[in-house]
């Protein structure tokens, strides 16, 4: 039951052993051509609205160090990730933020860029960094400790919770739409499909909010090695 269950989120669609379900994390380009910027309509005014907003809030992270361009790739990395989650919400369209795969391969590159720039052009500060201010002399070893296996295990986090948080509502959908076509009353059969809608709106609200909270961690981790 267990592997089926898990089982709708392998990629299945294969041409010469190559799979191709990969290819649905670029379906944001074609969605949005650049020819549609050119005429400008409501969607357009909402989408440069959001982008705007969180220009000025990974800004305001990122310090007075911070520039555009380090703002225009975590608002990137947000739009891809947003744009992978809400896809996974249709029928047919494998979920690619649901796998590690994608998930490490975002956080990883990320946190190790960060890491070789703050310890080869900060290094003094990343020392400090490792012992919080008014840590005392007898727990400064712990706190090194403590401090370098939190930084260490950040792209894992990172990467963990955004797959969980997407396997998790998934599973919940299709539990409950496997269970539907079995059920008999039409009052069990109305209570399900209540069910889906409020958690096909549940899990939309996940999708934007994991996608920012990916953004925002990985834009607090490069705001500390400056």
């Amino acid at each position: 039951m267990m592997t089926n269950l898990f089982s709708v989120f392998d990629p299945s669609t294969t041409i010469l052993n190559l799979s191709l379900n990969w290819l649905s994390t670029f379906l944001g380009l074609l969605i949005i051509p650049s020819v549609y910027w050119l005429m400008p309509n409501r969607f357009q005014i909402i989408w440069n609205n959001i982008l705007l907003t969180l220009h000025k809030e990974f800004k305001t992270l990122l310090g007075p160090n911070g520039h555009n361009g380090s703002t225009l790739m975590f608002v990137s990395l947000f739009s891809l990730i947003m744009f992978n989650n809400f896809l996974g919400l249709f029928p047919y369209i494998f979920t690619s933020t649901s796998h590690l795969t994608l998930t490490l391969t975002l956080a990883f590159p990320l946190w190790l860029s960060f890491m070789l720039y703050g310890w080869i052009c900060h290094t003094q500060h990343m020392f400090a960094h490792l012992v919080p201010q008014g840590t005392p002399p007898v727990l400064m070893p712990f706190m090194v400790c403590i401090e370098t296996i939190s930084n260490v295990i950040r792209p894992g986090t990172l990467a963990v919770r955004l797959t969980a948080n997407m396997i998790a509502g998934h599973l919940l959908m299709t539990l409950l739409g496997n269970t539907g076509p079995m059920s008999t009353s039409y009052i069990i059969l109305s209570l399900i499909l209540i069910t889906q809608i409020a958690l096909l709106v549940l899990e939309s609200a996940v999708a934007i909010i994991q996608s920012y909270v990916f953004a925002v961690l990985s834009t607090l981790y490069s705001s500390e090695v400056n």
